[in-house]
């Protein structure tokens, strides 16, 4: 995998980069950090505290061995479509993606492990939902793929297209939230605005599909479209703009709606298939508790 590091990174540490790659996970980060040469720029080899200049090349270089120690366990999957490079899921919310310290049977890994148990499937998820966000995610099933698809996310921006029932109804109805966002001092989870030049740029367009009301309190069937990919982007900036998320408990009150989870949902995603370039557009149906909500609504 090869890189040209944009302005927007000069003078940073290659693990920040690193950490914008979709495609190096913490295990691949690590297999790197294993295989000689993996981490080269401008063809030195580097560690991660190098310090990177624009239109530095970076060369990432995987073994071709591939091994996974994700246990194959049989989960329902939702498979919105695939083919011999990728699998697109509908993931539902409070599944997580990647197996952790206290999730190591109840992920998409493992349901995907199981899926390709005949084989040695790696898993390579090339975007990354929350756990409580449900939803597209895309995986790649083989190493080229996942180069390939991590390069376009980083570089091109896929257009990806988000609904969430919202507390409140935003004002105007339509626009663009254009705030900074950086990670708490003391929080490895938690984002907060913060001013212009601080920070990372964040971008979020949204727009009021419908309105209503829940128990008396206002709400809204909102199209978010992120225009940047920060983490809890989406989440902040509702916040930000006083009318979080229903169920976020992180950014707003906990007001769920009756729904009992976040109400946010990736529902539509384009990209181009790493086979021949063609486009190629995903959706996974907005769950029917959000619509049930405004039935009878403007």
């Amino acid at each position: 995998m090869e890189f040209t590091i944009p302005p927007g990174y000069d003078g940073k540490l290659l693990r920040d980069f690193l950490r914008t790659v979709p495609a190096v996970s913490g295990g691949i980060l690590a297999e790197l950090k294993r295989t000689p040469d993996g981490i080269t720029l401008n063809g030195e080899h580097v560690t991660v505290r190098r310090v990177l200049r624009a239109g530095d090349v970076l060369r990432l270089t995987l073994s071709e061995t591939e091994k996974t120690d994700v246990e194959p366990v049989d989960l329902e999957v939702d498979v919105i479509y695939e083919d011999d490079d990728l699998i697109a899921v509908n993931k539902p919310s409070g599944m997580p993606t990647h197996t952790s310290h206290n999730h190591h049977y109840d992920t998409l890994a493992n349901a995907l492990a199981y899926r390709y148990r005949d084989r040695n499937f790696v898993f390579r998820a090339v975007n990354r939902l929350d756990n409580p966000t449900s939803g597209i995610v895309v995986v790649a099933k083989n190493r080229t793929a996942a180069y390939l698809l991590a390069d376009q996310f980083f570089r091109f921006h896929p257009e990806k297209v988000y609904y969430a029932v919202c507390r409140g109804i935003p004002e105007p109805s339509e626009g663009v939230i254009r705030k900074n966002i950086r990670r708490e001092a003391e929080s490895v989870i938690i984002r907060s605005v913060c001013p212009d030049g601080e920070g990372r740029e964040c971008v979020t367009g949204y727009k009021v599909l419908r309105s209503g009301a829940y128990c008396g309190i206002p709400i809204s069937f909102t199209e978010l479209r992120p225009l940047t990919g920060r983490t809890h982007q989406l989440r902040v900036h509702m916040a930000y703009a006083g009318t979080p998320i229903a169920g976020d408990g992180l950014y707003g009150d906990g007001f769920d709606a009756g729904l009992g989870r976040l109400a946010l949902h990736a529902g539509r995603l384009t990209l181009k298939r790493p086979s021949d370039g063609s486009e190629l557009t995903l959706s996974a149906p907005v769950p029917d508790g959000f619509t049930e909500l405004f039935k009878n609504e403007s």
